[in-house]
């Protein structure tokens, strides 16, 4: 496996000093930039890939938190403060985990190879190419704790993110994979399922109705967003509906 290429941004250098001396510690790991700030991590963010940022919350000029709210499409982030009153914060912000100083070398190594874990797993679709048949595949398999589960793209009724992770909603039950959203919708381009919410994608053959702000599915009601509803309306519902 290629080295996590890191990098570390804390205004106190003494805390700079021990993440990065971590870093170089760890074999699956890279030192690729530190700085003080995160207008310093948005210059090494433009200069080369870098898979992982631990990221300082209570910074100047700009603090972790807001940097995270107007990135587009950040590496994978792991939040260092001493202040654990920002968690909730840094999880809907789909951060990888949460660091609270000070922070201790095994601590440390289990965000590290959840690092590691969630980058192999990003790196290996998850629907593949049948390239045998030239057909898309019906199925599809996801990590559940120390099992592989398979999920048939039939089966699904919606996909929830949860933090770094997302569940799988079936007709045969809920399935919990370590995955972001985004990942997923990309591999479920090629089926019939539309993102309603940022923290949604439904199947839209399950879609039993449409009331006000709300998806109806089962016993299950999904929200869209403001953001979504038009391409909402656009996919499910606008070349089907009957006018008079």
């Amino acid at each position: 496996m290629t080295p996590l290429k890191c990098v570390v941004i804390d205004d106190e250098p003494l805390a700079r000093e021990c993440i990065a001396g971590y870093v170089e510690q760890v074999d699956f790991m890279e030192l690729a930039g530190e700085g003080s700030n995160p207008l310093e991590l948005d210059k090494i963010l433009s200069a080369q890939k870098i898979d992982l940022v631990f990221l300082d919350i209570q910074t100047p000029v700009i603090n972790g938190i807001d940097f995270l709210k107007m990135a587009k499409n950040p590496p994978m982030v792991v939040i260092t403060t001493a202040y654990p009153s920002y968690a909730l914060d840094g999880y809907q912000l789909d951060v990888l985990d949460y660091l609270l100083k000070p922070i201790t070398f095994g601590r440390f190594f289990k965000a590290a190879t959840k690092a590691k874990e969630h980058q192999q797993l990003r790196a290996k679709p998850v629907v593949p190419n049948d390239s045998a048949t030239g057909r898309n595949p019906d199925h599809f398999f996801i990590k559940c704790d120390s099992k592989f589960e398979r999920i048939y793209f039939d089966d699904i009724l919606y996909v929830q993110a949860l933090q770094n992770y997302v569940t799988i909603f079936t007709t045969k039950g809920k399935f919990i994979t370590l995955l972001y959203l985004k990942n997923v919708e990309e591999n479920l381009e090629r089926q019939s399922f539309v993102r309603v919410h940022k923290s949604f994608i439904v199947s839209i053959s399950k879609i039993q109705s449409i009331e006000n702000n709300e998806i109806i599915i089962g016993s299950f009601r999904i929200p869209i967003s403001r953001n979504y509803r038009e391409h909402v309306l656009e996919r499910v519902v606008s070349d089907k509906l009957w006018k008079k």
